[in-house]
């Protein structure tokens, strides 16, 4: 019993020492890129009260690929608009740019201007599983046979990992779904190679999971608003970070093998705000999602699934089944900041996801780059962004 009690504690002061590490990587800002805009507390999605975020990272094996068994780079991301232990709906909607790829739960968000599901993220073959595994981890906590639009069309979005993982081995499994939904917390989250982002590519150098946020002045209403990304998209040659072409100054470390570098790939957006807006307003602020891309270097190829998703948090009685919901509304005349800050707020959390990730080898020795520190900041000094 002592023996498995200290194995334990290794475990989790291991586990602990590995989550502070990840978070005290540099982020875009920490190397003096400048954006515009205020940034929350976090710098993050989870900056929006009630958000929280889980993760599940599975890397496992490195060498020659062998169907089912490896190497693995993939994982799950999970994000609750209120927290996993809330179950009330919040107003939503969702947009895509192009659409070679795949969020489920779309329709009926569509139809009901309603998000009542967490919002999963993975690898493109994985979205089935994870889908059903939200099914069952609702079903466990919910002694009810009634059928629940909620529950049962949840929203789960993918992007594709194959150039690094064996994404045909079906490696993520209902257990990993399970663990990134209880994992889900508040406060600072992880970037670079975690979750769902484990295995993907921005830009051509290692990509992931980024997340960004922008506070509102008082006199805008002091709102906040949120972007978390899975980014795996993009030319080098169109990359641009603060408006600077680092894609034509940095030229070299390209994917190996190489496979051209055509805009594919997709990425996926999931926008967060606590301001007091209805659907088609939202239908409004998530669209401006591909202008963040877009001064990134994005242009939403053929082959590229750019999804995004946005809710609020405000307006509680929108899950009021009796009597009248009494809502407010910001007026469309003040939504302007609103979507600045989800254009500012998606191409950080992109660059975010950049300076994070680390070089990461995959099935067959295929290799991706990190985007080089020194060099970026180079680059940035040339063009007179950092001084």
């Amino acid at each position: 019993m002592i023996t498995k009690l200290i194995s334990t504690l290794v475990l989790l002061m291991v586990f602990c020492l590995s989550i502070a590490a990840q978070t005290t990587k540099p982020r875009a800002r920490d190397l003096g890129i400048p954006f515009d805009g205020t940034p929350g507390k976090y710098n993050a999605i989870t900056d929006v009260a009630g958000v929280e975020v889980g993760y599940k990272t599975l890397i496992e094996g490195h060498g020659k690929l062998v169907v089912g068994k490896g190497p693995v780079r993939t994982g799950v991301t999970a994000i609750f608009p209120k927290g996993k232990g809330a179950l009330d709906r919040v107003f939503a909607a969702w947009f895509t740019l192009n659409g070679n790829g795949e969020m489920t739960g779309t329709t009926w968000v569509d139809e009901s201007g309603a998000l009542g599901s967490p919002i999963l993220i993975t690898n493109t073959h994985s979205v089935g599983v994870v889908r059903d595994a939200v099914i069952e981890w609702y079903t466990k906590r919910i002694k009810s046979d009634d059928y629940s639009g909620d529950i049962s069309l949840p929203v789960v979005a993918e992007t594709w990992d194959g150039f690094l993982n064996d994404i045909n081995g079906f490696h993520v499994k209902k257990e990993h779904v399970f663990e990134a939904m209880e994992n889900a917390a508040s406060g600072p989250i992880l970037e670079g190679n975690v979750g769902g982002g484990t295995g993907m590519v921005v830009h051509r150098f290692k990509g992931g999971t980024g997340t960004s946020s922008r506070k509102l002045d008082t006199k805008q209403g002091g709102y906040t608003i949120g972007a978390l990304v899975q980014a795996n998209y993009g030319s080098r040659l169109l990359l641009s970070v603060a408006g600077v072409p680092v894609g034509k100054e940095i030229t070299d470390l390209l994917p190996t093998p190489g496979n051209g570098d055509t805009d594919q790939g997709s990425i996926i957006v999931v926008i967060a705000t606590d301001a007091p807006v209805l659907p088609h307003q939202l239908e409004r602020i998530v669209k401006r999602v591909s202008l963040g891309i877009g001064v990134m270097g994005g242009r939403g190829g053929n082959s590229s699934g750019d999804i995004f998703i946005a809710f609020s948090t405000a307006n509680p009685e929108i899950s009021k089944v009796d009597g009248l919901a009494h809502l407010e509304m910001l007026p469309n005349e003040r939504i302007d900041p609103l979507f600045e800050a989800a254009t500012a707020a998606t191409e950080e959390a992109i660059v975010n996801a950049m300076i994070a990730a680390e070089t990461m080898e995959g099935i067959n020795g295929n290799k991706v780059h990190a985007i080089p520190h020194d060099r970026l900041i180079q680059v940035m000094k040339k063009y007179n962004r950092i001084k």
